[in-house]
């Protein structure tokens, strides 16, 4: 799936931008290709599997460099072979449609 999404660029929250909640979060996760998963509508999960530490590597240091472009860093668990990234916006404890910028651009990588 191509999305809109990987094409838009993440907006930096002042705290007063409302999290997305129900419908409008649901539209949002509907757009991201598979595995993404939405964990208590406040973030934005997902696991990717690596044949080993050094694949597993490559691609945090990929989503790095995508994190530092776009000033939203998600939080990035790495070990032998797995990769799980939590995103959400830290400010309002919540998610927004930057979260899911994020995540789309992330998804172009696999």
């Amino acid at each position: 799936m191509n999305t809109d999404l990987a094409k838009k660029e993440c907006k930096a929250c002042d705290g007063g931008t409302p999290a997305l909640k129900g419908e409008s979060l649901q539209q949002f996760k509907n757009q991201l290709d598979g595995g993404w998963q939405l964990v208590g509508e406040q973030r934005l999960e997902r696991q990717f599997k690596f044949p080993d530490f050094r694949h597993a590597l490559e691609f945090t240091n990929q989503v790095g460099e995508i994190a530092e472009e776009q000033g939203h860093h998600p939080d990035i668990f790495l070990t032998y072979g797995e990769v799980r990234l939590q995103i959400w916006t830290h400010k309002i404890n919540g998610l927004t449609e930057s979260d899911f910028i994020l995540a789309a651009k992330i998804t172009e990588l696999e």
